[in-house]
């Protein structure tokens, strides 16, 4: 019964701070809804959706491998940090959870004077597959909002923040 109550509670950690991969997921992009003291360039947004979108991938491969290494490319600072925890957790418990991405919507709604930030909210729906030692334990579908915090960082924009909030 414990390792049910800890898988529970895992579940809910991992429901209120990941997503699914975005391979086949639709994504709809809102305009920027911001009046802010610096513009936001077309080729910046686009950039900034696109390899946040592309995080979403690399989050699936670590979780279902629980690998934490996979999450370097797109994941730094306190969304990095939590997201390592709940892969150890889960390697711990000797479970992994598989997600499946069906769907985005973005919209950005601050971007910061110095361009060393973005922040965006994600209205996501995906399907999260829970594995105890290789044997499926259930799917079940989400629809969850997420605020995200985004980081340039060498060529490309990063996740700093990936936080679940309730609708």
């Amino acid at each position: 019964m414990t390792t049910l109550k800890s898988i529970l509670i895992l579940c809910a950690v991992l429901g209120s701070a990941t997503g699914a991969a975005a391979a086949q997921a639709t994504v709809h992009v809102e305009p920027a809804s911001f009046q802010g003291p610096r513009p936001l360039a077309d080729q910046t947004a686009k950039a900034a959706i696109r390899d946040y979108i592309e995080s979403w991938q690399s989050l699936n491969a670590a979780l279902d491998g629980n690998r934490a290494d996979l999450l370097d490319a797109d994941f730094v600072g306190d969304a990095k940090d939590k997201l390592m925890a709940a892969i150890q957790e889960q390697s711990r418990l000797g479970i992994r959870t598989h997600y499946e991405d069906r769907a985005h919507d973005v919209q950005i709604v601050f971007y910061s004077p110095e361009g060393l930030s973005i922040e965006l909210t994600d209205t996501v729906d995906y399907d999260v597959q829970l594995l105890d030692h290789d044997k499926s334990q259930g799917m079940q579908r989400v629809h969850m909002r997420y605020l995200v915090v985004l980081t340039p960082a060498e060529l490309r924009w990063k996740v700093r923040v990936l936080q679940a909030e309730a609708e």
